[in-house]
């Protein structure tokens, strides 16, 4: 009987010590917060306007990654960055200039020769 209160006492104090402090800052909104509201109605709409900010994403990160190659190859083989990305095209180190998803556009830094895409 004595070992059964033991170990219900050692098991509660084991609880009440391991429970998370209260004296810590609350911490802050994630970033990548939940696009769902999580009512089963809107659903559908919060799968697809994830599945659109998801494709949305990987055309940027194709986009940019693609962009910094044919800088990286210009530069190397001229010695220099373009003057802008068209020089890239009439160069012929890339077809064409991809285009960005709507909402955003390409920003081209030819000092530094790096391309992002920012909201327009």
């Amino acid at each position: 009987m004595k070992t059964l209160l033991l170990l219900a006492l050692a098991t509660g104090l084991c609880l009440v010590g391991c429970s998370p402090s209260s004296d810590k800052p609350a911490p802050t909104a994630a970033t990548n917060a939940p696009a769902s509201s999580g009512n089963p109605l809107t659903a559908p709409v919060d799968y697809l306007n994830s599945a659109v900010k998801a494709q949305q994403s990987a055309v940027r990160t194709v986009d940019v990654t693609s962009l910094n190659k044919a800088l990286d190859m210009f530069n190397v083989q001229e010695g220099r960055f373009p003057k802008d990305l068209n020089e890239l095209v009439t160069k012929k180190y890339m077809p064409e200039i991809p285009k960005p998803p709507f909402g955003t556009k390409i920003e081209y830094d030819a000092a530094a020769g790096t391309v992002k895409i920012v909201k327009e």
